[in-house]
């Protein structure tokens, strides 16, 4: 009998995606599901960036420059230039998607069976992207309780090993909404330096800040060798589907071994490196609306999810998510249970499991990553249900 290769079997499943064929049978049965599982923003894309695809004017589709079309990555320039990230165009990969940068980055600088430190809860997609590399993550813990604020130095030093190659942060963090500190950066910046390490820095929501204001990666001084920036403009602009991200990093060595990563591939797509290209152009206050919007979306979650019996969410200081810690006591069976037996007045929410977001077995069983994407109205519905639900759940 034919069988798939180990890579394939280790390979994990979404915690995000994996509960969707339940979500398709509640609809099927008339149930109204309020996705909060996954990072959709529900903010239009900007008129501007659509049009300048339809608008576009060419008679054949033609393959770009496989790091990214020039008047793109020169656009890029003045972009980070106004977030006080300073590089030049020929230090950006345009990449098809953020996911694409990441994979670029492990596969450039990690060989199979080197270690990458992440802080976790992380995004549940690391753990994919290192799987296709080969490479090995090593989580490092931090905790609901303190708002999953950074672990201390000492707890790094106990991880690093021979293999140890990079550190990678996701900042403001998926999913927990953490939003790293000056002091935070700096003392990641002592270790990569203290153990000759590569810094991946993943800033998708670099806009979404509330708390306080984002410090990149590039804003710390000395490192330029060390530090990688996975970017997109997925969230940015709320344009998931354009697939578009970019590889930053002055390191030539690294650059030159991530194009040839991008040859093979080909090129990014097109069309959407014209969304990209013109989203830049956007005025310089676009983000004050959708940044107002999120902020009210994340106080009202914060206020229902700790008005409720037995549930603990710490404040997110950016991206759209919160963490809630539920009086549950798995909440794989939990979020299914959602979807599966449960409705209040037709309709329930849909959630994504934590476990998922964890590398170390065990974790994460009692809580839930919840992405505030739905506008006002649709978050309180969701939050009776979720209300009704634990209710019912303890009583069952």
């Amino acid at each position: 009998m034919l069988s798939i290769s180990h890579r394939g079997q280790a390979m994990p499943a979404s915690p995000i995606r994996k509960l969707v064929p339940y979500a398709e049978a509640a609809k099927k049965r008339g149930i109204k599901v309020y996705h909060l599982n996954i990072g959709q923003p529900d903010i239009e894309t900007p008129k501007m960036v659509l049009d300048a695809v339809r608008n576009s004017k060419f008679k054949v589709l033609e393959y770009s420059h496989s790091a990214g079309n020039e008047s793109y990555r020169r656009k890029l320039v003045g972009y980070y230039e106004s977030v006080g990230i300073h590089v030049n165009y020929t230090e950006i990969i345009v990449t098809t998607g953020g996911s694409e940068a990441i994979q670029f980055g492990l596969m450039a600088c990690l060989d199979a069976g080197d270690e990458v430190i992440i802080p976790e809860p992380f995004y549940a997609n690391y753990n994919g992207f290192a799987v296709a590399a080969g490479v090995k993550v090593v989580p490092i813990t931090s905790t609901i309780r303190n708002g999953f604020a950074l672990p201390a130095m000492e707890e790094f030093e106990k991880k690093i090993t021979p293999r140890t190659k990079a550190i990678m942060i996701c900042n403001p963090n998926n999913p927990t909404g953490y939003l790293y500190s000056n002091e935070e950066m700096q003392q990641l910046k002592d270790i990569i330096l203290k153990h000759n390490l590569f810094l991946f820095s993943d800033e998708a929501y670099r806009e979404f800040c509330y708390e306080g204001k984002q410090i990149s990666a590039m804003h710390l001084e000395g490192v330029d060798e060390h530090v990688i920036i996975m970017d997109t403009i997925s969230k940015r602009y709320s344009a998931c589907g354009g697939r578009i991200g970019a590889f930053i990093t002055k390191n030539k060595t690294v650059l030159d071994a991530v194009m040839k990563f991008a040859q093979a591939r080909l090129s990014p797509p097109s069309f959407a490196q014209i969304a990209g290209e013109a989203a830049i152009d956007l005025p310089a206050n676009y983000f004050d609306t959708a940044k107002a919007e999120y902020t009210l979306r994340r106080d009202l979650i914060v206020k229902r999810l700790n008005a409720m019996e037995g549930v603990f969410c710490p404040n997110p200081g950016g991206a759209f998510y919160a963490m809630a810690e539920l009086p549950i006591d798995d909440a794989d069976i939990f979020c299914q249970w959602l979807l599966e037996s449960f409705s209040f007045e037709g309709q329930t929410v849909m959630l994504a499991p934590a476990t998922g977001f964890y590398g170390t077995p065990g974790l994460g069983k009692k809580e839930v990553r919840l992405a505030y994407v739905l506008n006002l109205n649709d978050i309180n519905k969701a939050m009776d249900c979720l209300e009704k639900a634990l209710i019912a759940y303890k009583n069952k």
